[in-house]
């Protein structure tokens, strides 16, 4: 994931000749900034993308990279809808839903979810399986993994031995979950 283009770069996402890139950072249209003791331009990614939305262009590769995917297995409409509610698809969040073991590998595997929701009522076994084996792929290492025990899980917190990152006790305020998972996305777009 880049930080930083080149105007090559940007005329390939953009489409257009590099020509055509320098004269909209010639003329202040598109931000970014001189190496120094060179006449060479770099845009960084955030005022692309802000360049790109605001004259209508697709983003191209780049709208996958500004997303925030989660993957839910297992949960029920409520806690489907209401976590939507609260993590819209406008402000960049994707969702994608299984409702098994095989689906959520299948769909881990074409999606590359960021962060897993994962409900311990689908069976805690079944759960705490798709949890250990999605942690066996070197590409889920970083994912977050965050399981939402039943009430009478006895110690939520060991879950963590089974690969999960995170674990919620229900009953519970989805509003601190969405929280939790908005204030990762931040942390993350920070680094980028």
């Amino acid at each position: 994931m880049k930080k930083v283009f080149t105007t090559g770069q940007v005329a390939k996402i953009c489409k257009v000749a590099p020509r055509t890139v320098s004269k909209w950072f010639d003329s202040g249209r598109l931000r970014g900034y001189r190496i120094p003791g060179s006449q060479d331009r770099r845009i960084p990614r955030e005022h692309l993308i802000k360049f790109l939305k605001e004259h209508g262009m697709p983003l191209g590769e780049l709208e996958e990279e500004g997303l925030h995917k989660i993957l839910i297995i297992g949960a029920d409409k409520l806690f489907i809808d209401r976590v939507k509610e609260l993590l819209p698809e406008a402000d960049d969040f994707k969702y994608e839903l299984a409702h098994s073991g095989f689906e959520a590998g299948i769909q881990a595997e074409s999606f590359h979810p960021d962060t897993i929701v994962i409900d311990l009522a689908m069976g805690r076994s079944e759960a705490v399986q798709i949890a250990a084996n999605l942690r066996r792929n070197p590409a889920y290492e970083a994912t977050m993994i965050i399981g939402l025990a039943s009430e009478d899980e006895a110690a939520p917190e060991a879950l963590s031995n089974h690969g999960f990152s995170e674990a919620f006790k229900k009953p519970f305020d989805i509003a601190l979950l969405a929280e939790r998972i908005r204030s990762l996305v931040e942390e993350k777009r920070a680094n980028m």
